[in-house]
């Protein structure tokens, strides 16, 4: 992993001045459909980065690097797959661009990091995977993989490579995540992380995994007695990761829960903003980027 590997550091670093209550600000801009809701997914397949895809929620924040210095920074990294279960396709598009963006921009506004104000977006078999120590892969509970893709990951994670799985509900969709890192690593177990784990208390204190509903569901549970979970078995929110031979975590699934939402929507409506984007969704995934980054 030799891009961003300075940033390991500088996180560290970063975490000494931020500060929870900086979340506040927000942007404004129009709302559409972004290419996964509109069936036109399709058209998204040669796409490099997150920039290159029109917002689908309230406009996606705007920044730049010092010149000379543009590819000296953190990229959020998105994996494109094809193969989906239960009928579903575009799967991998979920919350695009907004969610990167968005949480791209948090980065860079409450830590020292410097992060790269366009994303990426990739395959597990491009080359210059090796080139971003951290990936995300959102709605793994209709995954399917190549034979050359499990190698190309299975590779890239024992390298030193990070992968984040996010936004899949109840346990037929687990037991579809749980089979396709099965072929990844036929040797190793997932483990829960407990509450105490130093990855609830590198950045912000997380004393609890706390749910993430889409949109939707989340402005309901003002009204419907709490509920936030999608389906009846999809309760209890589930960390779970999976570690190399020194105990370097290589894999975090969040299970249960929906961040991508969470970075994507935080525009849209006060009371899901505060409730669910500023209390669990950003604060998670700084957590878990921080470190990923510093371990």
């Amino acid at each position: 992993m030799k891009r961003n590997r300075i940033h390991r550091n500088l996180l560290l670093l970063g975490a000494l001045a931020l500060g929870a209550a900086l979340l506040a600000q927000r942007w404004g801009g129009w709302r559409g459909g972004g290419p996964w809701r509109g069936g036109r997914f399709a058209e998204y397949n040669e796409i490099r980065t997150a920039r290159e895809v029109p917002s689908g929620s309230t406009g996606t924040p705007v920044w730049t690097n010092a010149p000379g210095f543009e590819h000296d920074v953190f990229t959020f990294a998105r994996i494109r797959y094809s193969g989906t279960r239960f009928g579903r396709g575009g799967g991998w598009a979920t919350d695009l661009p907004d969610s990167d963006l968005n949480l791209s921009f948090r980065l860079q506004q409450l830590t020292s990091m410097k992060v790269d104000p366009n994303g990426r977006v990739l395959n597990l078999t491009d080359p210059d995977l090796v080139d971003y120590p951290f990936i995300y892969i959102v709605e793994p509970g209709g995954l399917t993989l190549t034979p050359e893709e499990v190698l190309a990951l299975r590779n890239y994670l024992l390298n030193g490579g990070f992968l984040m799985l996010d936004d899949f509900w109840g346990e037929a969709e687990w037991a579809n995540c749980a089979r396709v890192m099965r072929d990844v690593f036929p040797d190793r177990e997932w483990v829960e992380l407990p509450l105490d784990h130093p990855l609830y208390r590198c950045v912000f204190d997380i004393r609890s995994k706390g749910q993430v509903p889409n949109i939707g569901l989340g402005i309901e549970s003002q009204w419907n007695g709490g509920v936030t979970w999608e389906r009846p078995d999809a309760q209890e929110v589930h960390h779970r990761a999976i570690f190399d031979d020194q105990g370097r975590m290589m894999v975090i699934a969040t299970h249960n829960t929906d961040n991508g939402d969470g970075w994507e929507r935080e525009g849209e409506n006060d009371y899901y903003f505060h409730n669910f984007c500023e209390k669990i969704a950003y604060p998670l995934g700084i957590n878990i980027l921080f470190y990923a980054m510093t371990h």
